[in-house]
């Protein structure tokens, strides 16, 4: 065991590791948007319609945000960003808690928006930069790993911080973020690559991604992976409803996500890096369409929670491959803009998984179709994988 954590967790720069802790704290202090919908209905008053609103607007910042961090840490450096963001995080939060109205509500719902995401493609670039890329799928599984434990910290703790009253989710939250902007300023130096000169003493010019065929087949199969994953969100609530089953349950099946993750991420991660990464992916998404195709076979609890281990398994692969095979694709100058384009693409798809979902549901009368469709969608993914295992060059 000790053996197999330092082949995991070994080799790694230490500015990565301060990354890593930055991610940590941030997630373990995001206790504002588990509860946001909840805050602004319960305690706040307004309708539904506008607690819907508030978390378009959060969306839509976040995919802007994605794309302008990652084009903005090529340009003023990925620290440059991560400071700036954390700061905007800050802001936003207090914002938010110390809100009156409707329109600065949405208007610290934008900021938080943009504070927590435009972070992610700096972060993803700055791993790139600082790692090697026979240690990239480590360091990016490692990176999600800590990111979904921070999360699962922050979904205990937010529920007590709430009996305490919500401000003091938006403070601490603040805190967090403030915490991190901290670890960055302090520990994590600049990784932004100087520009190759031409001859003539000029920069080389940025590649355009609308003619990276690898990258393209990469972000088609994002957009796939990205409503997949919607729908244990989206349609299996209905799913289990339809069958009779309480939210509680509905619980309990999802906290094997989770679990999953936090336990078998790290030995799963050695497992898949014996294999080229296009392949790995390919069959990762070939396990999540199963487990996801097999929900539509079960109807109880412990069925629904055996399909819940499946696809968590695949995720655990898919999610840090696809931004190992992001700093791959992308120019050495690029990694910043091509992460965020990656992003932004997830957060498009995370966008039309609800109308993907409920179109099927009013055609078919009913959520069976569903599942069969993302076993489907995820055989398509699989399918686009080893085409890009064709057009990119062997490791």
């Amino acid at each position: 065991m000790v053996k197999a954590l330092r082949t995991s967790l070994g080799g790694l720069p230490r500015p990565f590791w301060w990354l890593w802790g930055e991610t940590l704290i941030t997630s373990a202090g995001g206790f504002v948007l588990p509860f946001l919908a909840i805050y602004l209905t319960s305690v706040r008053g307004y309708s539904v319609s506008f607690a819907s609103l508030a978390l378009t607007v959060f969306g839509v910042g976040s995919g802007i945000a994605s794309l302008a961090g990652g084009v903005l840490a090529d340009r003023l450096g990925r620290r440059v960003v991560l400071l700036a963001s954390e700061v905007l995080a800050v802001v936003g939060m207090l914002a938010l808690g110390t809100a009156r109205t409707q329109i600065m509500v949405l208007v610290g719902t934008l900021v938080v928006g943009v504070g927590l995401n435009a972070t992610r493609p700096a972060r993803a670039a700055a791993v790139a930069d600082l790692v090697s890329e026979e240690g990239r799928p480590r360091a990016f599984s490692l990176l999600y790993w800590g990111t979904n434990l921070g999360s699962s910290v922050a979904a205990v703790s937010a529920g007590l911080a709430a009996e305490h009253g919500f401000f003091l989710l938006f403070v601490v939250n603040a805190c967090a973020n403030l915490a991190a902007g901290a670890v960055v300023y302090r520990c994590v130096p600049e990784t932004r690559p100087e520009p190759v000169p031409r001859r003539g003493g000029k920069s080389l010019p940025a590649g355009a991604v609308h003619r990276d065929r690898p990258f393209l087949v990469l972000l088609g199969s994002v957009l796939l992976l990205g409503i997949l994953f919607q729908q244990p969100l989206v349609a299996l609530p209905l799913t289990m409803t339809a069958d009779g089953l309480s939210p509680a349950g509905y619980g309990l099946a999802m906290m094997m996500n989770g679990l999953v993750i936090v336990i078998f991420q790290i030995p799963l991660t050695r497992l898949a890096g014996r294999i080229r990464p296009e392949f790995a992916l390919a069959a990762a998404t070939v396990l999540t369409g199963i487990g996801l195709g097999c929900t539509v076979a079960v109807h109880s609890v412990p069925g629904y929670a055996a399909t819940v281990v499946l696809w968590s398994l695949g995720e655990i692969v898919i999610w840090p491959t696809c931004m190992t095979l992001v700093a791959a694709l992308a120019p050495p100058h690029q990694q910043g803009a091509y992460q965020g384009w990656f992003l932004s693409v997830w957060s498009v798809s995370v966008a039309l998984a609800p109308l993907f979902s409920s179109q099927l549901i009013g055609a078919f009368d009913g959520t069976a179709v569903v599942w069969t469709a993302c076993l489907v969608l995820a055989l398509v993914a699989a399918t686009a994988h080893l085409v890009l295992a064709r057009l990119r060059r062997p490791v």
